[in-house]
């Protein structure tokens, strides 16, 4: 099962692992420019850019050893998140996001600990 990654952050290590499948640079620039708000947006524009990352999905998300893809791992600014999820479903592709757990890691003298992120797997927006 592939999953294309429609946020802000390439995939770790597990997510790879895992199916998730990172945009080109060229793209993950175009996606990023998407998700990143430097105004106040009104609902309507969030729409249009829930619209243009769903856009992007389909077709720069299509090549041909995975087709067209039909899974996508969202997250990111809250108040795009629902309208994100109806414009992906519009279009056939059903959005997850992703769970992870923090885990404390002690370092090698025993005093240093820090905290890392690991991934437990994805939650499924129900369509």
């Amino acid at each position: 099962m592939k999953i294309l990654n429609l946020t802000q952050h390439a995939a770790t290590a597990e997510q790879l692992a895992a199916g998730v499948v990172d945009f080109d640079a060229t793209n993950r620039a175009k996606l990023s420019a998407l998700l990143t708000f430097d105004n106040l947006p009104t609902m309507s524009e969030v729409g249009e850019i829930a619209d243009a990352i769903a856009d992007l999905a389909i077709y720069e998300g299509e090549t041909e050893d995975r087709g067209i893809p039909t899974r996508a791992m969202i997250g990111g600014a809250p108040f795009l998140m629902p309208t994100l999820e109806k414009a992906l479903i519009a279009v056939g592709i059903t959005p997850c996001y992703a769970f992870s757990k923090r885990v404390v890691i002690k370092e090698a003298d025993g005093v240093k600990e820090r905290i890392v992120f690991k991934h437990e797997g994805f939650v499924w927006v129900d369509v």
